[in-house]
């Protein structure tokens, strides 16, 4: 551990803050993922459901991104998908550069293969499933997708690991293997010693909503990426950001 470079030593350590003690045989993988993808916990790129890890769609397209990706294209596939009985398909195609052929993925989803917790957005989910497929072939990606598992919301078993005085703040993980957003949220906000109050308006207003509790999964997860980002590269234009949300203080008569 104290040989491994920073970006290393910062994943294991969050990764065994929110999932405990983990075998060898998933700190080598992390150490791999981190070393050969660049992808970080903090950030939402990668969870650890059922012994194993899995890409998120955050993280995909972060290494898009640093790959320089040259675009995305996706189109329904109406002659399978069926409005009716909310079952969707998408073919995404990924354009490494601007000779690419592209690679191309295909992505399905129904009430069937979802969570209850996404229900009357399989239109979406098909479509980030496609991209997810797509994008992983094109930049040699082995892992699955969270967002490709069949359900979101399916009991893990967790990791066995000898009680320790933290098994109560590691409880905080959801039931299917990932940690909560809120405790990611929280997390990031204690690390960079920010105002949680101006973190909460400036999340809603990120997210378009009066609350961050309305606020969807999918953009609360963007949000506390950009969070993370924001926090490593430039933490004081962050801070500069969130005083822009302080209520301003009457003057007294």
């Amino acid at each position: 551990m104290k040989n491994e470079p920073n970006h290393v030593r910062k994943n294991i350590d969050f990764a065994q803050e929110t999932w405990g003690q983990l075998p060898s045989n998933l700190l080598d993988g992390l150490k791999e993922l981190t070393n050969s993808h660049g992808l970080s916990i903090v950030r939402g790129d990668l969870q650890q459901i059922g012994g194993n890890w899995y890409v998120t769609h955050a993280g995909l397209l972060r290494i898009a991104r640093r790959g320089r990706c040259h675009g995305i294209r996706t189109s329904l596939q109406r002659a399978v998908s069926d409005p009716a009985a909310s079952r969707w398909v998408f073919k995404a195609t990924v354009y490494t550069n601007s000779h690419s052929k592209g690679f191309v993925g295909y992505g399905d989803a129904d009430p069937a293969n979802t969570s209850p917790l996404v229900r009357g957005a399989e239109m979406r989910v098909a479509e980030t499933r496609a991209v997810n497929r797509a994008l992983r072939k094109a930049y040699g990606i082995g892992l699955c997708s969270v967002e490709e598992l069949g359900s979101f919301s399916a009991p893990q078993k967790p990791l066995a690991a000898a009680p320790t005085s933290n098994d109560h703040a590691r409880s905080n993980g959801s039931s299917n293997g990932q940690p909560r957003l809120r405790d990611r949220l929280c997390l990031l906000i204690r690390q960079h010693n920010l105002d949680p109050t101006l973190v909460k308006a400036y999340a809603a207003d990120f997210c378009g909503t009066e609350t961050l509790k309305e606020a969807s999964r999918d953009l609360v997860e963007s949000f506390i990426a950009q969070l993370a980002v924001s926090a490593e590269k430039d933490r004081d234009a962050l801070l500069c950001k969130l005083n822009s949300y302080a209520q301003p203080v009457e003057a007294k008569p």
